[in-house]
């Protein structure tokens, strides 16, 4: 709820959803798939809640790769004439993608079939227009933290006029890009904004947003699918995610290399991109396992001893509430999320500091003992706070404070 204590969730709401200020019929649109991983299954989630309580109208997304919810609430973009421009540089591909999906969503809104709206930051300036000037309520979802990361930016200096023919064909270009300002206007419009952890809220406190604006909504995670394994006899960290700079796997490779272990071993489980290439080259030791990306991180992690995610931002990391589920103990950043307590479920430490990651490695290398009872405390934390029948709860509390503000 707005305002609340970020790391003490309330616990689950006994009121059925008959007894709610509820929608009759949502609009929920999203730049991803329904049904998968990652942002796919909080899609489908999502969902879950809406159709599960009869109000879902239409979901409007790139592909539909789940069967309960049936395939008539669900407007797929599989074949999209955005296609035609795949060739374009990422960025502009993306952006495209993004508006279009915007623009179908529009559509869908100004024929006044939906009383409730709720898409992504980046995906929906164009329908919170229409939802605006049809006063149809409208929740944002913010997956990382506010556009300008808690800091105070200038408007964008507008570009300067040419004739050329290349100048219009830059122009359209740089058109297809998400701009600051988009966000900046969709952050404006919406009735509500979703954010994931505190680090993500603080990020719009300090630009003025009220607390009333923000609603929190921490992740989920299948305690089922994700339980704790057997100890492995060696000591083994784990990391898993993409093997980016922005995850901090740089600081983690150094300070692997810095202590030089013995019978102890670091598995890295995610894609391993360019960037992190020069990292395991100069940070490299025998101990080092590059698995790659895998589809059952949970083989990975049950197998393990802690997790070490030293994230310099994220909005609410999906493989913290993983790893808490399969009972490991982590090495993480309050930038990664509100899953792990210092000295709790895990050790905080500063993006960046190899010296506090080498010595929380270490901690937890020479102190069994506290890997069992973190761990165990991790296991108990999401199993109580952070499971999908919390988080579809707690997105039932979004929808019907929304429906509220626009009475």
């Amino acid at each position: 709820m707005p305002g609340e204590t970020l790391n003490a969730p309330p616990p689950l709401r006994s009121a059925s959803p008959a007894a709610r200020v509820l929608p009759k019929h949502l609009l929920y649109s999203i730049f991803a798939r329904i049904g998968g991983s990652g942002l796919d299954t909080d899609a489908f989630e999502a969902l879950r809640a809406s159709y599960r309580s009869g109000f879902l109208g239409k979901a409007i997304a790139y592909d539909n790769r789940q069967k309960e919810i049936p395939a008539r609430f669900i407007h797929s973009l599989r074949w999209h004439p955005v296609r035609l421009i795949s060739f374009l540089d990422r960025p502009y591909y993306y952006g495209a993608k993004k508006k279009y999906v915007d623009w179908i969503a529009s559509r869908h809104l100004a024929t006044g079939r939906y009383d409730l709206f709720h898409s992504w930051s980046g995906d929906c300036l164009l329908s919170l227009r229409v939802a605006k000037k049809h006063r149809i309520p409208s929740i944002v979802e913010i997956p990382t933290w506010h556009r300008d990361r808690g800091k105070v930016k200038a408007d964008e200096p507008a570009a300067a006029g040419s004739t050329s023919n290349a100048w219009w064909f830059r122009k359209g270009k740089s058109g297809l890009l998400l701009e600051r300002k988009r966000f900046i206007e969709e952050y404006k419009l919406a009735d509500l904004l979703v954010v994931l952890s505190e680090m993500a809220a603080e990020t719009f406190r300090v630009q003025g947003f009220p607390e009333e604006k923000l609603f929190y909504l921490p992740r989920g995670v299948d305690v089922e699918r994700f339980r704790p394994g057997q100890r492995p006899a060696k000591f083994r960290a784990i990391f898993s995610g993409a093997l980016i700079e922005r995850k901090g796997i740089h600081h983690l490779l150094e300070a692997w290399h810095r202590l030089n272990l013995q019978d102890a071993e670091l598995w890295l489980v995610g894609s391993v991109h360019e960037e992190a290439r020069p990292y395991l080259k100069k940070f490299w030791r025998d101990t080092i396992r590059t698995v790659g990306f895998v589809r059952d991180p949970e083989s990975y992690l049950s197998q393990s001893t802690v997790h070490v995610f030293p994230s310099q931002w994220e909005g609410s990391a999906k493989v913290t509430y993983e790893a808490a589920a399969c009972g490991l103990p982590q090495i993480t950043t309050r930038e990664a999320g509100d899953v792990v307590r210092d000295q709790v479920e895990g050790i905080i430490v500063r993006p960046g500091n190899v010296d506090a990651i080498a010595a929380a490695l270490e901690y937890f290398y020479r102190h069994p003992e506290m890997v069992e009872r973190m761990g165990s405390a991790a296991r108990r934390r999401v199993v109580e706070n952070f499971t999908w029948d919390h988080f579809r709860m707690r997105l039932l509390d979004a929808y019907e404070i929304a429906m509220r503000m626009v009475r």
